[in-house]
C-alpha cells in the first residue's frame, strides 16, 4: 500500500499547490482545471491497473479459473447447481465468507447466519449483486471485487479497510 500513499500525497500536494496560485487569465484557469482532471484520471487508471494485477495474482496462486465482467468483477462459478436463476427483484439467501486478499475473514454466515436480501434493492455491495445475478440455486462461486464494486475509498468503517479488494466465497441457497 506504500504506492497508494505516495500517489495520494502527490495528488494532494498538486491540488494544494494549484489552489494557492493567484487567479490568472480565464484560459489558464481552465487549462489548470483540465490538467487536474487529467491527472486524476491517470491516477485512477493506475490504481485500477494495480487492483487488477493483485486480483489476477491472487486467483492464479489459488488455481482459480476467473473471468472478468465489463464492470470489473472477477468471478468463478466452481460448483454448478440446478435451481432457479437469481434476478433483480427476487429475494436471495446466501451462505458466504467475505475476506480480504491477505486471507483475513471479515464476515461469514458461519458467524452471523445466512444473509437474505432483495436483489437490486439492498445495501449490499454492487459486485455481490452482479455476481449473484449470474448464479442459480446450488451454485458456489468466488467473487473478487475491486474497491469500486465493494466498499470504495472508505471501506465499511468496521472490518474492511479503505480501498480494499474483497473476496466472497458464496453459495446461492434460495431464490424467492
Amino acid at each position: 500500500m506504500n504506492w497508494l500513499y505516495r500517489v495520494l500525497v502527490i495528488m494532494s500536494v498538486s491540488l494544494f499547490m494549484s489552489g494557492c496560485k493567484q487567479k490568472e487569465e480565464t484560459r489558464a484557469v481552465h487549462s489548470s482545471s483540465d490538467e487536474q482532471d487529467e491527472m486524476l484520471v491517470r491516477i485512477n487508471k493506475y490504481l485500477v491497473e494495480k487492483d487488477v494485477e493483485l486480483i489476477e495474482s491472487y486467483a492464479e496462486r489459488r488455481g482459480w479459473d476467473i473471468q472478468q465482467t465489463e464492470t470489473g468483477l472477477f468471478y468463478e462459478i466452481y460448483e454448478k447447481g440446478s435451481g432457479q436463476n437469481a434476478s433483480t427483484g427476487k429475494y436471495v439467501t446466501i451462505h458466504y465468507t467475505l475476506s480480504l486478499l491477505d486471507g483475513t475473514v471479515c464476515y461469514s454466515s458461519d458467524r452471523s447466519g445466512p444473509k437474505r436480501f432483495r436483489l437490486g434493492r439492498s445495501r449490499e455491495e454492487s459486485g455481490l449483486e452482479q455476481g449473484l445475478m449470474m448464479m442459480r440455486v446450488g451454485d458456489k462461486a468466488h467473487l473478487i471485487m475491486p474497491p469500486h464494486l465493494a466498499h470504495g475509498l472508505l471501506g465499511d468503517e468496521d472490518k474492511i479497510p479503505a480501498r480494499s479488494v474483497i473476496v466472497y466465497d458464496v453459495e446461492l441457497v434460495k431464490v424467492e
